[in-house]
C-alpha cells in the first residue's frame, strides 16, 4: 500500500503539469534569487515575477524553507 503524499509536497503534480517546470526549478529559483526573504516576501515573490498562484507559491516556499533553514 502507498501512502499518501500530504502537505505541501500534495501539490507539487498540480504545480509541475500548471507551470511546465519540475518543483526543483522553482527551489533553484529562490535560491539564487530570494532566499534572505521571509516566507510570504518569497511567496509573494514567486507570485509576481513568476505568476504562480497564492496556493502553489505557498506550497514551495514553505517546503524550501523546511529544507533549507
Amino acid at each position: 500500500m502507498t501512502e499518501k503524499v500530504q502537505g505541501p509536497a500534495s501539490y507539487f503534480p498540480s504545480i509541475e503539469k500548471k507551470y511546465g517546470h519540475p518543483v526543483q526549478h522553482w527551489f533553484d529559483l529562490i535560491t539564487a534569487n530570494c532566499a534572505d526573504l521571509k516566507h510570504m516576501e518569497q511567496v509573494k515573490w514567486l507570485q509576481t515575477n513568476h505568476e504562480l498562484g497564492q496556493g502553489h507559491a505557498n506550497a514551495l516556499v514553505h517546503y524550501w524553507r523546511s529544507k533549507n533553514l
